[in-house]
């Protein structure tokens, strides 16, 4: 894999996030893969809803190989979402 370790450990960037999800649902959805660690909902100022993505950070790289390919594709509230590696080569 060409994926990057930031800092704190392996982010995931999941797009297609439903704009009405809760930050538990999301972190129960990543939680399948592996032990999240961070998780950011970059959320719209002016309707409060989340823009559509959300950044999921695991300490092991095994774990958010999961989530890449597992994840990817999968339904999360009605919408498919899209993982990818925030970080790579």
């Amino acid at each position: 894999t060409d994926a990057q370790c930031s800092v704190e450990g392996w982010v995931v960037v999941a797009t297609g996030v439903h704009e009405e999800a809760r930050e538990e649902e999301v972190l129960d959805f990543f939680s399948d893969y592996g032990k999240v660690r961070g998780l950011h909902l970059n959320l719209d100022r002016q309707t409060g809803f989340v823009k559509g993505y959300a950044l999921v950070e695991y300490e092991k790289l095994t774990e958010a190989e999961a989530a890449v390919s597992r994840g990817s594709g999968k339904r999360f509230l009605g919408q498919a979402v899209q993982v990818d590696f925030a970080f790579i080569k």
